[in-house]
């Protein structure tokens, strides 16, 4: 006998959280929570929980890794020991390497980073609590202390996961969505204004029809995203509580 294959989205369109396929779940953002750092942010988005902290323009050391026409960026993806379940390793693996590649290169497409030669502006991010799509949060947190350290952009990164489960599109994936059978997961950030892709990884095989719908469905996501980070710098900078 067949084995009856997970319904992931109800005959309502509702899925195993409650949630339509095209919402994200809930997201906080609060600017400026690290006194000590130039620009910082926390944000919990779902039950992930990410901080982050960026220091800098300041001195590249040791300087031959200087770029004498604009500032690097050194983005730093950690998550921490109790983040996940079982004891994550603190030693970087491969993961959190790829990710702060990735992640770097996205917000250097948003920076002004030509006005600050032979400088770095050090991005630090971690995770505090895991619950699928943790590079694209850790990123929409990095981009909103970039701004909240006046790290002169053209636009905020702003992202979110885009995929399919049990055949239907989706966005804002859980880790249950993540492992279905026929998953496919996608980090998508965008500059919102723009609509220029920075960052797209994707896991799983998909359909050129079934991406384009998806593609679509994670562009209005991510704008929804830039909201919230629009919101959470506006409340900072405008002093209401």
């Amino acid at each position: 006998m067949k084995e009856k294959e997970a319904e992931y989205v109800n005959r309502e369109g509702k899925r195993l959280d409650g949630r339509k396929v095209n919402e994200l779940r809930a997201i906080k953002i609060e600017v400026g929570v690290i006194p000590s750092a130039a620009g910082s942010c926390y944000l919990e988005w779902g039950y992930n929980k990410v901080i982050a902290a960026v220091q800098g323009p300041r001195e590249v050391l040791p300087r031959h890794m200087a770029d004498p026409y604009k500032a690097i960026i050194r983005y730093t993806y950690r998550m921490a020991t109790f983040s996940v379940s079982e004891r994550k390793n603190p030693k970087p693996g491969k993961r959190d390497i790829e990710i702060s590649m990735v992640s770097a290169k996205a917000l250097e497409k948003a920076a002004f980073l030509e006005k600050f030669p032979n400088t770095a502006i050090d991005v630090f991010v971690q995770v505090l609590d895991s619950n699928a799509g943790t590079r694209i949060a850790a990123l929409t947190a990095a981009s909103v202390a970039m701004a909240d350290a006046g790290i002169p952009m053209k636009d905020l990164v702003s992202g979110t996961a885009v995929g399919r489960a049990g055949g239907k599109l989706m966005i804002d994936l859980t880790k249950e969505e993540e492992d279905a059978p026929d998953a496919v997961d996608a980090a998508l950030a965008i500059l919102p204004n723009s609509e220029e892709i920075v960052l797209l990884q994707m896991d799983g095989i998909i359909s050129p029809k079934e991406w384009r719908e998806a593609l679509k469905m994670g562009i209005e996501g991510s704008k929804k995203v830039y909201e919230f980070q629009k919101e959470a710098l506006k409340k900072k900078y405008s002093g209401d509580k």
